[in-house]
């Protein structure tokens, strides 16, 4: 993300946390509705306020050592446990048929393989074999690294560690320009960094991380678009446009620099995240509407007469065209089973007995990977077996099933019995404040009309809630499925960080009594911080598959039989 400044707050005596409405919907129009003039009135101002873009050097200082703390969990030991662990064993084989023919290979019958989730993180799963090597003792498969020649596991784990750590940038300045502070964008960044559940899908070579990812880079790129146009509604003002004009005059110059760049980039991160695993699609309508409240709001702000109106008829055809090259993203990276005849169902000759598959030149392929899809979708929906590690979605934040990706008992660990487990399970100390936080976070932000407020909400629900639909027809379902909620669910716990640190005040009150009170919610602040490393700590053992003794292992097993 852009690095920034912290800018002014609305209220007196508030650093790093500001009591805001710019950008909400609900806000009032100016008390001046003419703006036309050399200068924009003080609160118009105020509530088009972006943060500075400039270059801030402490501030990536920062950023940067969050940043090598979660590299260094992520990459130090990424080659054990040996061998593929849960479903490594589908992805990384599938990786190697990508890079290896151009589509999923199964090397031991000698053909396309049949998979139901888009091939994007496979490839990206690939690129690692790709580069330091792959392995696979079923099929007598040995390959060297073309860069350089290391275990095989690293090989495979190594693109879900990079997701991993990129994510936690991310989530560090998109904290930082949503709360216009930097100790709450790093505290972001380090809760992340320091969470088991994206520690052990950061080290494994499964899907979710690289879901996670593209939707928050999506999510990112979004609030770069906000504040962009925010921008752009200013300088107009100042240049004096009076919004009040109808028509093009009552509007800023829609020259291709005034273009909505970060949306349509959006766009193709939303594409790419879909291209790893269809649940991406929940979060396209909730960033849509994120973008027309946003759209709406700046134009309240600046005083235009008929702010939805306006905004809808501006800014739906870029929806539309930011829809086409998510769309077009997405069949880009089915290149390979495109450009091939290896595919599964890419032949209508090779599946005679497949209805509605076709061998028509060029249009022939876009029906059979329709096709394709009709039949993966069909066994997403039909996915009822019941499964040990299944769980529901209401138990997802209170840890009630987690995954055990990873189980032994073998090894010296100077005890009569030992244990080595590798647990997909959230820092308890994390995952049970997200309830109360969200809580917290409806009322808050109900309270101080706050819109980031409203887009974390509404990004956590796109996230969850659509799970409960499909819980309803007992459809099987895994506790890694919330994974591209949970940066969400991260500043969700911030935002009530920061509101305690620095809590709305009224103006009157003294300058000491709030820097009192500063003291005090930094205090609280830091000891939760602090007490979520000392969590992860203990529990990092489980984490990474550390050999241990039975007793210290049983020890951690909290919830006993539900985490077993």
């Amino acid at each position: 993300m852009t690095s920034a400044s912290t800018a002014q707050s609305a209220s007196a005596g508030q650093v790093g946390w500001e009591r805001t409405t710019t950008g909400d919907p609900t806000d009032q129009a100016p008390d001046t509705a003419a703006t036309n003039g050399a200068s924009i009135p003080a609160i118009v101002r105020r509530r088009l306020a972006t943060v500075d873009a400039r270059l801030d050097v402490h501030a990536w200082l920062a950023t940067a050592v969050v940043v090598a703390i979660a590299a260094i969990l992520r990459f130090v030991g990424l080659s054990g446990p040996k061998g593929k662990i849960f479903d490594e064993i589908y992805y990384a084989r599938d990786a190697y048929g990508l890079i290896d023919r151009g589509v999923e290979w199964n090397y031991k019958d000698n053909g396309p393989s049949y998979v139901v989730h888009p091939p994007l993180g496979k490839w990206l799963i690939g690129l690692g074999e790709w580069a330091f090597g792959y392995q696979d003792a079923e099929t007598k498969i040995s390959v060297p690294g073309h860069l350089m020649t290391t275990a095989p596991e690293f090989g495979w784990r190594f693109a879900a560690a990079v997701a991993g750590t990129l994510s936690v940038l991310l989530l560090v300045r998109i904290g930082r320009r949503l709360f216009r502070s930097t100790t709450l964008g790093c505290a972001a960044g380090l809760l992340l960094a320091l969470d088991g559940f994206h520690l052990v899908l950061s080290r494994t070579a499964l899907l979710d991380i690289f879901l996670l990812l593209f939707v928050l880079a999506a999510f990112g790129a979004l609030v770069l678009d906000r504040d962009a146009r925010r921008r752009r509604w200013a300088r107009a003002l100042d240049a004096g446009l009076d919004p009040a004009r109808p028509g093009r005059a009552g509007r800023p110059p829609s020259g291709w620099r005034d273009w909505p760049w970060w949306r349509l980039a959006a766009g193709v991160l939303l594409g790419c995240a879909c291209a790893v695993k269809w649940s991406a699609l929940y979060f396209v309508p909730a960033f849509a509407l994120l973008v027309i409240f946003w759209e709406v709001g700046v134009r309240r702000s600046a005083g235009v007469r008929h702010p939805w109106r306006d905004a809808l008829l501006d800014e739906l055809p870029w929806l539309v065209l930011a829809g086409a090259l998510m769309v077009g993203t997405y069949l880009a990276t089915w290149s390979g089973w495109l450009l091939s005849d290896d595919g599964y169902y890419r032949l209508a000759s090779r599946y005679p007995n497949t209805p509605g598959l076709s061998d028509t030149p060029v249009i022939g392929a876009l029906i059979n990977l329709f096709e394709y899809h009709k039949a993966a979708f069909d066994f997403h929906t039909q996915l009822d077996d019941p499964h040990k590690y299944q769980s529901w979605p209401w138990q997802w934040l209170l840890l009630g099933r987690p995954v055990a990706f990873y189980w032994s008992g073998e090894g010296n660990c100077g005890a009569p019995s030992c244990a080595s487990e590798i647990l997909l399970l959230g820092t308890p100390v994390l995952w049970w404040s997200f309830l109360p936080a969200l809580g917290a976070l409806v009322w808050l932000g109900a309270a101080r009309r706050d819109w980031r407020a409203g887009a974390i909400l509404l990004s956590v629900a796109a996230g969850l809630l659509p799970w409960f639909w499909f819980a309803l027809d007992g459809r099987t379902m895994f506790s890694f499925y919330a994974a591209p909620a949970l940066p969400f669910l991260v500043l969700a716990v911030v935002y009530v960080l920061g509101a305690i640190i620095s809590p709305a005040t009224a103006g009157a009150a003294r300058d000491e009594d709030a820097a009192d009170r500063r003291m005090v919610g930094g205090i609280v602040a830091g000891a939760y911080v602090l007490l979520v490393g000392l969590c992860f700590g203990y529990f990092y053992p489980i984490f990474v598959g550390r050999l241990m003794p039975y007793a210290d292992w049983s020890a951690r097993m909290w919830l006993d039989g539900r985490w077993i």
